[in-house]
């Protein structure tokens, strides 16, 4: 494991710094990045970032240069991500575009699709969304129930979608529905891109627990979508989708940002808190040594965490793919996030103020930091999905019984064939 850059990724990160720091302010201490507010002002501000960025030649970096990226290495990405997060930015409203929806394009489209949406992709001028996940078809995607029938030249969909991020600002989604129900169900799905102005589409913002709205509810009825939005084959939608689900997966920054957008504490943050709040009237709580124990073991995962993601930075760094670690990272860093907002309550709780910030602020920070660690361990795969992952991919253990994997999706009990 090497933890240095190479002389050309050394040289990359001094290129990136000096153009961010030519074109952004610093990120001061406990700035976070900036929320998905329902502000068109904001969403101006993302896009005119995102469209100095492509005319720069910082956007999508990883893309072919045909398509308008500049054909860098993972690891020249990754630093990219890393140098602009010390930036005071707007948040990245184009992620699902930039790291789902375009790769797939990339390997999936044909020659007019690729120019009629990537272009306008890489420069923002247009938002996406994912119309995958469904009420009944979250772990299990391939059990959605959102239909698409052939008419003529176009499909006409109907079916309910939700997790949708930023659907409310978008201007198109990438979504999977089923096309035929007298296959197993990871055959007989089909691939679109739609219009999310198009007629029939009803979305309804979600507000979550901490006070965003950034997902929505997606409601389709009689859809129209031409046939040369389709993406693929006919029933090939599955082999589409693992291209977007893959590069979605290598894309989630493993915990450290929140379904927000904002920076999730680390075991620092939790000491600095443990070093001001004072319990018994003036006693520190880092006097305490059961704290100093529950601190101590937060480093020391936080740490292992460290680490494992430097694999990775190995791999890509060697130009290998990297193995589970993001599966491990993601499991292990949920809980660890949680669990450290969990403590901070706890100390908040007796503390009352601290020395060096308003106690309500802080309180109100950790609250917020831990309910977006429970939605942390959903988005992305759950704990219990991605321990199936780790089990199945990482350890070689065998396969979870399915019995419904050669069954007509028509005949499983619960999706419209058979009574639940």
């Amino acid at each position: 494991m090497n933890f240095d850059d190479t002389p050309q990724e050394a040289e990359f990160r001094a290129e990136t710094r000096a153009w961010l720091a030519a074109n952004a302010p610093l990120r001061e201490a406990g700035d976070s990045h900036q929320a998905f507010l329902d502000d068109p002002v904001s969403i101006e501000a993302c896009k005119a970032w995102q469209a100095r960025k492509s005319e720069a030649g910082w956007a999508c970096l990883t893309w072919p240069g045909e398509y308008g990226g500049r054909d860098a290495s993972a690891i020249e990405n990754l630093i990219w991500g890393q140098e602009e997060s010390r930036f005071r930015v707007p948040r990245d409203i184009f992620h699902i575009g930039h790291a789902q929806a375009g790769p797939t394009l990339i390997v999936h489209g044909g020659g007019e699709q690729k120019e009629r949406w990537l272009p306008k992709m890489i420069r923002g001028e247009e938002i996406w969304c994912q119309l995958f996940s469904e009420p009944g078809a979250g772990s299990d995607l391939a059990g959605l129930r959102t239909r698409a029938s052939r008419e003529g030249d176009h499909w006409v969909v109907n079916g309910q979608k939700t997790w949708t991020s930023g659907a409310q600002w978008s201007d198109w989604g990438i979504l999977l529905a089923r096309t035929d129900p007298n296959v197993p169900k990871h055959r007989g799905l089909t691939y679109f891109v739609v219009d999310m102005g198009t007629p029939g589409i009803d979305i309804r913002p979600v507000r979550q627990m901490w006070g965003d709205a950034d997902f929505s509810e997606v409601f389709l009825g009689d859809v129209r979508v031409p046939d040369d939005h389709r993406i693929g084959r006919v029933g090939n939608g599955w082999a589409v989708a693992l291209t977007t689900l893959m590069n979605e997966r290598a894309s989630i920054s493993g915990g450290t940002v929140g379904p927000a957008g904002e920076r999730l504490p680390s075991a620092r943050d939790v000491y600095r808190l443990a070093r001001d709040a004072r319990i018994g009237g003036a006693r520190p709580a880092l006097d305490s040594e059961a704290v100093q124990e529950r601190i101590a073991d937060y480093y020391v995962r936080w740490k292992g965490l460290q680490y494992t993601s430097y694999r990775t930075l190995t791999s890509l760094s060697r130009g290998e793919t990297p193995g589970g670690e993001g599966a491990i990272g993601k499991l292990v860093e949920g809980r660890l996030q949680q669990d450290m907002a969990s403590l901070a309550l706890d100390l908040l709780g007796t503390s009352g103020m601290l020395g060096e910030e308003n106690g309500a602020m802080a309180l109100r920070r950790w609250e917020r930091a831990y309910l977006v660690a429970s939605a942390v361990r959903i988005a992305g795969g759950t704990d219990e999905i991605l321990r199936n992952v780790i089990a199945e991919r990482v350890l070689g253990l065998p396969a979870e019984p399915r019995i419904d994997k050669e069954i007509p999706f028509r005949d499983i009990r619960g999706t419209g064939g058979k009574p639940a």
